[in-house]
């Protein structure tokens, strides 16, 4: 097979996987069936078919997360290109195409979202081979999802139907000509595509060489092709971050590639693909590629049910214990409790829209909150105080800064801690405080080789995250 150049798309939000999923910690970051997060998920299997660093697309503010887990994942020598605000992927896809094409002279590109799950990585390796061989003779390659239900939450692909070539009765990891992008379409006609036999289920995933995509994008949209072009032009390094110039990619369109390019092409072909593929897109999705009971349910955490089925129920901090449920999911979170109809799991997106329009912080921030240096979690509050569990990974340390507003008191719980204090630096260990008082300049460092965990009491006048004061830090926020 020849060198591919992975692409992982790390951008969406995920409104639909609320309350778990949240503008702060999209879906793709979450464990949702195994040991790893979706975008560890996608970066392995990218590593499976392809032994190129890969190129990751992520949002100015996941940049930490995103860095965290490839770390985690141990792939070396992969860039992070940062998108300053969402416009789709038409404009994600063309900026990596530009970037790769500075990096080589014509690079073969597999673009992958980051938060699918794939059952069969075999069947997807085979798939990527056939596609790459079409993509080097001049072909724009997607791959279409062969489906097994009438699914009114996918877009579908409608192919030109081919003779069978080689008499196996299959068209799996066969290259047809693409013939239309449908809308996600109601029930009836979701039914009819399901029976037809030429649609399928459109997987978001693309492989096509970096010039051939650059040069149809300036055929059927060179603004977009004109705008990136500056934005990567104008680009900035940012620790190991590449950072677009904001300004000029607010220029873009908010348009996916679909709308943007392969719609549009004469070049577009299809791979049929079956390998057990889910967009996870909805708790329903999450439900159906569970492992569950003879009862049909699936559960996580600590779960107790009686005379239950068909349901599922997540708990992650706490016991969640239901009693004769059918057909219903249960996400309990420290700061928000979801149940609803398991039928009904694409409401959750206006559900969301409602919080947003009610300005309820719950809609899209968690109450444990991810920071470069590691977290902390809001574990209590009240008039004039607040109470934060703070965890700091080993070799991290927070910015030197101050505040106007607020006095802090940190009790070490576990590690070492290596304070900062105006002119004072010293230790911390278990069961040790410190008090920073108002005005007082401050840094907070683990030195150690375990993770430091502390308890952290707020007092003042005013507790907003927007009362820092920063004068150092190492991650480059200001």
């Amino acid at each position: 097979m020849p060198n591919l150049h992975p692409v992982i798309l790390c951008g969406g939000s995920g409104t639909r996987l609320w309350p778990l999923s949240r503008e702060d910690y999209p879906k793709q970051f979450l464990r949702l069936n195994g040991q790893h997060s979706l975008l560890q998920q996608t970066l392995q299997r990218s590593a499976a078919v392809s032994t190129m660093p890969p190129l990751l697309l992520s949002q100015e503010s996941s940049r930490f997360i995103v860095a965290e887990q490839l770390r985690e994942t141990g792939i070396g020598k992969a860039s992070i290109l940062l998108e300053p605000l969402r416009r789709n992927t038409g404009p994600a896809i063309v900026c990596a195409a530009l970037h790769l094409c500075q990096q080589h002279d014509d690079a073969l590109m597999l673009i992958l979202p980051a938060d699918h799950a794939l059952q069969n990585q075999q069947a997807f390796a085979a798939a990527v081979e056939v596609a790459a061989e079409a993509a080097l003779s001049g072909q724009l390659m997607t791959f279409g999802i062969r489906p097994d239900t009438a699914e009114t939450a996918y877009g579908y692909l409608r192919a030109e139907p081919l003779p069978d070539a080689d008499g196996d009765g299959t068209d799996i990891n066969r290259v047809m000509p693409l013939a239309e992008f449908v809308e996600k379409p109601d029930r009836a006609t979701a039914e009819r595509f399901l029976t037809s036999g030429n649609y399928y289920w459109n997987s978001g995933m693309f492989l096509f060489r970096a010039s051939l995509l650059l040069q149809e994008i300036k055929r059927h949209a060179p603004t977009m092709l004109e705008v990136c072009q500056r934005a990567m032009n104008s680009a900035g390094k940012d620790l190991d971050f590449i950072r677009l110039d904001a300004a000029t990619y607010a220029d873009n369109p908010d348009l996916a590639i679909d709308y943007a390019l392969m719609e549009r092409t004469d070049c577009a072909a299809m791979v049929a693909l079956d390998a057990g593929w889910s967009d996870i897109g909805s708790w329903q999705s999450v439900w159906q590629n569970a492992e569950k009971d003879n009862d049909g349910n699936a559960t996580h955490g600590d779960v107790v049910l009686q005379n239950c089925r068909n349901s599922l129920v997540h708990g992650a901090h706490r016991l969640v214990a239901a009693i004769g449920l059918q057909d219903i999911s249960i996400i309990d979170t420290p700061d928000a409790l979801l149940v609803m109809n398991r039928h009904q799991a694409q409401d959750t997106r206006q559900l969301v829209a409602a919080l947003n329009q009610a300005q309820r912080s719950e809609a899209g921030n968690h109450r444990q909150v991810s920071r470069p240096w590691g977290s902390y979690d809001a574990i209590g509050s009240g008039p004039r105080f607040q109470v934060k569990r703070i965890i700091v990974r080993p070799g991290a340390r927070l910015s030197l800064q101050m505040h106007h507003h607020r006095a802090e008191h940190w009790i070490v719980v576990a590690g070492t801690a290596r304070v900062t204090q105006g002119e004072k630096e010293f230790l911390l260990t278990e069961n040790q405080s410190a008090y920073i008082a108002v005005g007082v300049v401050h840094s907070l460092e683990n030195p150690g080789k375990i993770p430091l965990e502390l308890i952290e009491v707020q007092s003042g006048s005013y507790l907003g995250e927007d009362d820092i004061i920063r004068l150092q830090d190492r991650y480059g926020r200001t």
